[in-house]
């Protein structure tokens, strides 16, 4: 069984080679090399796979540009392919800032690690070719990293470990349920996107059921995740991490706090995906609001993503916008607003509507109510803490109606 730690050193060095480094790869042999999501951005990359590995390819935004437009590049090993059409690409990533978790405030500050066996000291002259020390590489990792990649441990083991089939029984499989319903004959795959794609499961589990499935991911940290994740497992439960240990507060036992989670469930080249599968890079309101994806899209589900909107209004307009006539809207969450808490004079807006006039909303974009109900869950919860935290999450099915969008075209 391979351990956390070896993990994460070949996520890394398999995913940032595909950007361009702040630093020379090969000077870190070892360890755990620290790296910054911001020399990421811009950057387009994807990994080609033989035919027994499924094949994420990942369609980047630049950096400062007013739309996310993808780059088509060829050479011996890289092929990318751009994400404006719900087939284009094979599987994928999404969400708004960096945001990983759905409640990111209840994230504790950390002490910042140092990987000894990286790297040297400085005052050490006779240091071996496998621990040489990166000139100019900085240690010191800030708090709010360290919790970006504690939140992404905790998604590993909601998406992807048995311990959190609970939690995927609670909140994806009433939405597999409905799309299952909802499109029977599916001899020609329907077109599903996935905003908020997190670690890819979802988007997955769609797919699976015959579904032209793409995810959409904002967040760097879930997309180099989920791209090991998806291209890189070779079998179930080949990895294993502890995900609880930094966390000290309502453990039962010490042993629960140590406890060990293997993932993934399992083998995701295995289980069945349509071909189209895609994960696409960037953030929602950019890609998915240009002209060429109006009307491109059967069905979109949005699980634990609408509250990530610094303006929900928006959403509910683009998702009207990239919905064909007739198209199908499945939403599963809260409204825990991510930008709520933001008063200083330089933070972005933040439109927090109640779920009463997030539906106002939804009708006047032309979506009428099918079915909707409450549904009690958690997210990336520890199942045997003292504290459980649970949403009553709204769980609807909207159907894009012909006559109304077309009225409010003429309007």
């Amino acid at each position: 069984m391979k351990t956390a730690m070896h993990v994460m050193v070949f996520l890394k060095k398999k995913e940032l080679q595909a950007f361009e480094p702040p630093f020379d790869m090969s000077q870190c042999v070892d360890g755990d090399c620290h790296d910054c999501a911001e020399h990421m951005h811009g950057h387009s990359h994807a990994d080609t796979i033989n035919n027994s590995e499924l094949l994420v390819q990942h369609c980047c935004p630049e950096e400062g540009a007013n739309t996310r437009e993808t780059e088509n590049k060829k050479d011996e090993e890289v092929h990318m392919v751009g994400c404006s059409q719900p087939a284009a690409c094979n599987l994928g990533i999404s969400q708004g800032e960096d945001k990983s978790c759905n409640d990111g405030k209840d994230a504790s500050a950390a002490a910042n690690c140092q990987d000894t066996d990286c790297f040297a000291s400085s005052t050490d002259e006779n240091v071996t070719p496998g621990h040489r020390r990166a000139p100019s590489l900085p240690l010191d990792v800030p708090p709010v990293d360290v919790d970006k990649v504690r939140c992404i441990i905790r998604n590993i083991v909601r998406d992807w470990a048995q311990e959190g089939q609970i939690e995927r029984d609670e909140c994806y499989k009433p939405i597999l349920e409905e799309l299952n319903r909802l499109f029977p004959d599916r001899s020609r795959p329907p077109s599903c996107l996935v905003p908020g794609a997190g670690l890819g499961r979802l988007a997955l589990e769609i797919s699976s059921l015959g579904f032209v499935s793409q995810g959409n991911e904002f967040s760097y940290y879930m997309m180099i995740c989920s791209s090991f994740i998806l291209n890189h497992t070779q079998e179930a439960n080949e990895w294993t991490i502890y995900p609880w240990i930094h966390n000290n507060c309502n453990s039962l036992s010490d042993k629960d706090q140590l406890r060990a989670v293997s993932f993934p469930d399992i083998h995701p080249s295995s289980a069945g995906i349509t071909e189209g599968f895609s994960m696409c890079a960037g953030d929602f309101v950019e890609v998915y609001n240009e002209e060429s994806q109006e009307s491109a899209w059967d069905a979109v589900v949005t699980c634990f993503f609408l509250d990530t909107a610094h303006n929900i209004v928006e959403y509910i307009e683009i998702i009207s916008k990239i919905l064909k006539d007739g198209g199908i809207w499945v939403n599963m969450g809260p409204l825990l607003y991510h930008f709520a808490d933001a008063y200083g004079p330089d933070d972005d807006m933040s439109i927090e509507l109640s779920l009463e006039d997030v539906k106002r909303v939804a009708y006047h974009y032309g979506f009428v109510m099918e079915m909707e109900k409450m549904i009690d869950t958690t997210y990336t919860a520890n199942m045997v803490s003292m504290m459980q935290n649970r949403y009553r999450a709204a769980f609807w099915t909207m159907r894009k109606d012909v006559s109304r969008s077309k009225a409010k075209k003429r309007q």
